[in-house]
């Protein structure tokens, strides 16, 4: 098994996540998006869209888009479980998480911004753009764990919810954005990075880190 990947890249991130809470290897090839190699034509054949990650298995299948691979390793290894079982709560972590995934990190991820650019936005406004994203984003989500008891983002476990949390809190870093804003996401993430798996997926802890 092979996650093709970007250290900087959030989606990469949750499936790292996810790799280590299952405790399952996969090694790792990386491409580096500011240098456009995830439009190399070996890369696009992997992956048509031209985006990481991508897992590669043993037996030349591939899986595209992070929600969609951490959903197939949850039902391979199930334990331990990433979605819980009851109907409600599974729906409420699904709905967490596509609210990151795609709500809010595709509008302000690299090849939005390079467009922005080719527009005529400055650097500055580029930049404000992004903030602005992740800070109505995050705020909505911050509701959406009003009444949560955690310490994760809903309930006693790390699932598909904090898996989206954690690398989305750090692109809003990367921005400018004042996460304090945020607590009770700030709780959930401090009760992620206690745990190793997280810790070792994060980006500065990758290989191809700068």
């Amino acid at each position: 098994m092979k996650l093709h990947g970007y250290f900087r890249s959030a989606a990469s991130y949750r499936v790292r996540i996810a790799l280590n809470l299952k405790g399952v290897e996969a090694a790792q090839a990386f491409h580096h998006l500011r240098r456009g190699e995830q439009r190399d034509p070996a890369y696009l054949a992997l992956n048509p869209q031209g985006l990481v990650p991508a897992l590669e298995m043993d037996d030349g299948s591939v899986l595209t888009q992070s929600l969609a691979i951490v959903e197939w390793l949850d039902e391979v290894f199930p334990e331990p479980p990433l979605l819980p079982g009851e109907p409600l709560l599974r729906a409420r972590v699904r709905a967490f998480a596509v609210a990151i995934a795609c709500d809010v990190h595709p509008v302000q991820n690299l090849k939005v911004l390079a467009r922005l650019r080719t527009l005529g936005l400055d650097e500055a406004a580029v930049t404000d753009w992004a903030a602005w994203v992740n800070r109505e984003g995050l705020a909505a989500c911050e509701a959406l764990l009003a009444d949560g008891a955690g310490p994760f983002c809903l309930g006693a476990a790390p699932t598909l919810a904090d898996i989206c949390l954690v690398p989305q809190l750090g692109n809003a870093r990367r921005f400018g954005v004042d996460v304090a804003a945020f607590p009770r996401l700030l709780r959930a993430e401090a009760a992620c990075r206690a745990l190793e798996a997280f810790r070792a997926a994060a980006p500065e802890n990758q290989p191809d880190a700068e």
